[in-house]
Formats: C-alpha cells, sequence, structure tokens
C-alpha cells in the first residue's frame, strides 16, 4: 500500500463520515471569523434557536472595513465613516459579546487580518483543520494544517455543528529545487509559480509546496506562499512540518505549554508526506531561474520577471489573445513595453500576504536613508497586526519609513481590497503587496501590480520598477 501525503494524513485525521454522493463531513478544530462573512451566519442561529456548538474554538477580529489612520482609530467603531462598514463591525461585537467568542476588537493590541493573528497567537496549530468566511485561509496551511476558506452558509453551519461537508481534493505537489538568487523573496517565488501553473492549475487540488527552496524558508515566508495558493487556483496550500514550525509555534499564547508541548510535538513530527506517497500531479521549478516577480495584467498569472517585456496580444489565439487586449486596455499598458518603463503612483506595503515583521523589514531595509519618490502621490505601510505594529516600532522601522516620506498606519486589510477608506483613483498604478490585481480590487479603474515588499518599496524611492538588487 502505498503512503499518504500530507494532505492524505490531515483529511483522514478529522475525518467523521463518508456519504454516497463523494462528499465527507471534517471535524473543524478552529474557526477564524470576521466581520464581512459572519453577520448573517450569526443571525441564522439565532432565527434557528441554536448557539454555537463549541464557542472556545472560535476567534475572531474585524479587519476588512476597518480604517487605518489613527484620527479614525481612536474612536474605535465610531470612527468608521462608512455606515454599512460600521454596521458590520458593530454586529460583529454584538455577536460576539452574545455568544461568549473571544474577539480582539477594534482597538486591541491583537487586533489585525484574520490570516495574520491566526498563526501569530498559536491559535492555528500544525496538524488541525482551519477555516474562516475567506479564500485566504489556505494562508495556515503553512503550519502543516488543513486549512481553507468557506462561504456565510458554511460559517453558520461550523459555528453550529463544529464540522463540514466537503469533497476530497486531489494532491499536488509543487517543488521548487535549488536555492534562490540574492533578493529573491517568497512572494516572488509563489508568483513564479502561478505563472508557470496558471490561476487554474491548482484547481481541485491541495497543493503541498516542497523542495530546498521551502525546506529553508522561513515560516513567515511559508505563510506568504500558501496565502497565495488560491490564486493559482487550489483551495489549500501546505507545509510539512520541520524544526522551522515548531521553532516558530513554541512559546504563542494559545500553544500547547508545559507537559503537553513534548506530546504535541510527537504528534506534529509525522505531518509530512510519506517517503513513498503518490501524488495525482507534481510540478517542478529551479530557484535560480527565479527574479524578481512583477504582475502586469488583470490576474496573478500575468506576471514577468522585472526585466520582462509585457507580451503581444497577436502572439497568441483565441481566449490567451482576447484576455490580454482586455487586460492591456483595462491597466492603460501596451504590448512590447518593458516592466521598468511602468510608473507608479501609489505603493501600498501590507495584506494578509506581506504584512508581517520579515516583510515590514525587508521594506524597510531598502528605503533607509532614501526619499520616495516626488512622483508617486502616495505610500502607505499598513502592519499585519497590532502585534507586528509594536514590534516594528519597538525596532525603530516605523521612523525610517516616516524619514523616507512613507506612512505608517494601524493594522487592517487596508488598500488590499476596496472595502475601507484606502483606495485607488480610476487610472491610478500601484505596487501592491497584497495577492489580487482583479480589476478595480482595490479601487474602481485602479490598476494593481503584484510585488514582493522590497521590490514594492524600490518602486516607491524611483517611482516607476526596477531590479530591487540594483537600487
Amino acid at each position: 500500500m502505498a503512503g499518504r501525503t500530507l494532505y492524505d494524513k490531515l483529511w483522514d485525521a478529522h475525518l467523521v463520515c463518508e456519504r454516497d454522493d463523494g462528499s465527507s463531513l471534517l471535524y473543524i478544530d478552529r474557526h477564524i471569523v470576521h466581520e464581512v462573512t459572519s453577520p448573517q451566519a450569526f443571525e441564522g442561529l439565532r432565527i434557528a434557536g441554536r448557539k454555537p456548538w463549541r464557542a472556545a474554538s472560535v476567534l475572531a477580529t474585524p479587519d476588512h472595513n476597518v480604517p487605518t489612520t489613527s484620527e479614525q482609530r481612536a474612536s474605535g467603531v465610531d470612527g468608521i465613516e462608512d455606515q454599512v462598514a460600521k454596521i458590520q463591525v458593530q454586529t460583529l461585537d454584538d455577536n460576539c459579546d452574545e455568544y461568549g467568542i473571544t474577539e480582539f476588537k477594534i482597538n486591541d493590541d491583537r487586533q489585525g487580518i484574520v490570516h495574520v493573528i491566526g498563526p501569530e497567537t498559536g491559535a492555528c496549530l500544525p496538524g488541525t483543520t482551519i477555516v474562516c468566511g475567506d479564500s485566504h485561509t489556505s494562508t495556515n496551511g503553512a503550519l502543516g494544517a488543513l486549512s481553507f476558506g468557506i462561504g456565510t452558509s458554511e460559517v453558520e453551519h461550523v459555528l453550529a455543528t463544529q464540522c463540514l461537508a466537503v469533497k476530497k481534493m486531489k494532491n499536488l505537489q509543487v517543488i521548487v529545487t535549488g536555492s534562490l538568487q540574492v533578493g529573491i523573496t517568497p512572494k516572488d517565488v509563489i508568483l513564479a509559480i502561478i505563472g508557470v501553473i496558471g490561476t487554474a492549475g491548482g484547481t481541485g487540488y491541495a497543493i503541498e509546496f516542497a523542495g530546498s527552496v521551502f525546506e529553508s524558508m522561513s515560516m513567515e515566508g511559508r505563510l506568504t506562499v500558501c496565502n497565495m495558493a488560491i490564486e493559482a487556483g487550489a483551495r489549500a496550500g501546505m507545509v510539512a512540518v520541520d524544526d522551522i514550525t515548531i521553532d516558530y509555534v513554541k512559546g504563542r499564547p494559545y500553544a500547547p505549554a508545559d507537559e503537553h508541548w513534548g506530546s504535541a510535538v510527537e504528534q506534529w513530527r509525522d505531518l509530512k508526506s510519506d517517503s513513498d506517497a503518490v501524488f495525482d500531479k507534481v510540478v517542478e521549478l529551479d530557484g535560480q531561474d527565479i527574479l524578481p516577480q512583477v504582475t502586469w495584467g488583470t490576474s496573478p498569472e500575468m506576471v514577468l520577471p522585472v526585466n520582462g517585456i509585457i507580451p503581444d496580444p497577436q502572439t497568441k489565439t483565441g481566449v490567451e489573445r482576447d484576455g490580454i487586449i482586455r487586460a492591456l486596455e483595462y491597466m492603460g499598458l501596451k504590448a512590447g513595453q518593458a516592466i521598468t518603463d511602468i510608473a507608479v503612483d501609489r505603493i501600498f506595503i501590507g495584506s494578509c500576504t506581506n504584512s508581517r515583521i520579515e516583510d515590514i523589514r525587508a521594506a524597510a531595509a531598502v528605503v533607509s536613508g532614501k526619499t520616495k519618490s516626488a512622483t508617486v502621490k502616495e505610500a502607505i505601510v499598513v502592519p499585519g497586526s497590532g502585534v507586528v505594529k509594536l514590534q516594528a516600532e519597538a525596532e525603530g522601522l516605523d521612523k525610517i519609513f516616516i524619514a523616507a516620506g512613507f506612512e505608517w498606519r494601524e493594522p487592517g486589510c487596508s488598500m488590499c481590497l476596496a472595502m475601507n477608506a484606502d483606495k485607488l483613483e480610476p487610472g491610478e498604478h500601484c505596487a501592491s503587496t497584497s495577492n489580487r490585481n482583479f480589476e478595480g480590487r482595490q479601487g474602481y479603474g485602479g490598476r494593481t501590480h503584484l510585488v514582493s515588499p522590497a521590490m514594492a518599496a524600490a518602486a516607491g524611492i524611483v517611482g516607476k520598477f526596477v531590479n530591487v538588487n540594483d537600487l
């Protein structure tokens, strides 16, 4: 009998039952909740006369709608100007108070983006199943967990039953061998992977990221990679547990401690694919071939190395050609244009992809001693949580950004998506460390280019895209 993949092991450990229709019932260990997808779910419980099955498994925080300027945050929920956003955040507070759910509220030092606070508090652990009403829940798979996003009706179902009806995915292994060149980041790695397999390459699969590049990658880097597994079409991404994982988890507030730590680590050590495990599909890249990446179009798969040239749609056919034509028109770019000729109007360093302390440090290292380009209208740095913010300030990173003309903000989703006050204006180009560059993602008519924190910082200094290693 062939060995099992990491995904198979996580699935088997949480399988409650299999159904005749091909679906299965999985037990859910941890449920993370925010203000956008939870109001309807809690109202559904209330109407049905139910209560959360295991309230202690739920951790909540507002993130999508919270303002990121200090002036607005000083007033708490009352500082939210958009009335719909204010109602959503207040409703989350009310629901958590009513049902006894732990919530890091808007001005709690632990508040932040759901996919940042889960790992950093130890609420998300190796070997667990984790869900949230947000597709980028795949982030937590970096811990050796089975973690994925769910819809609003499923949020209610998990609250009520602690289980979820799902169909098992196939196994895809993405191997990146060798080592990375100097200055190449985890964000460059995942963008390069998406550039190879496309945004549908992982559809129907759970992706396990393997190979020497991931084995030597920091936990924060792995979180970045798994965060964007969803952009490759997969519902879940994961990395096997090793010493890097265990060292990261140890000592965190919700992690096992004292006599429980040893037994937990012993179980976690098996959270890796067996040597004879069979994957349904394997993709392999050489880490040495990866250069700093920049998206030029309206899909994460429309990505090139920083020294690349925007493709000519006339060299393509059918849907691919039509897609390039539409993307060029929306982005205001031309075929044959060099990536380094693209000027940027705004810089956004943040989001659940790249707002951890490692990301903030990388960006600060680039801007240190330099000044924002006069052609860049705004450059904002948004830490992923209050914990990250406090650590960055303790290291003096906020002062580096401010001295360079960048804005240092309060934690939240911010300009990742147009659900709060931080938005692009029509036609503006943004160097963004976020995860999606769809039409209108950062604001109506806004033009998003996905890059690493270092590349975004470099663009802020020069006013256009450059190879950060040349700066």
